[in-house]
């Protein structure tokens, strides 16, 4: 139970970044805003963070539910 909460609270996480990833490069294309682009990249960079963390944590969490339930 707790670990699909983390998953939830992950994902939304994801999601709000992408949008606000997607939002800020939209505003670089339409006006050219070069401090737009740099926030995209910036927002990118998070969502892979996040991405990797969560991967590590599912496959070191199984790694440990497995050594415990040998």
């Amino acid at each position: 139970m707790a670990v699909t909460v983390l998953r939830w609270i992950a994902a939304g996480l994801a999601a709000l970044l992408a949008i606000g990833a997607t939002v800020n490069f939209a505003l670089y294309i339409a006006f050219e805003a070069a401090p737009a682009l740099e926030r995209a990249k910036r927002l990118a960079a998070w969502i892979r963070l996040l991405a990797l963390g969560w991967f590590n944590l599912e496959v070191w969490g199984r790694v440990v539910y497995t050594i415990i339930h040998w």
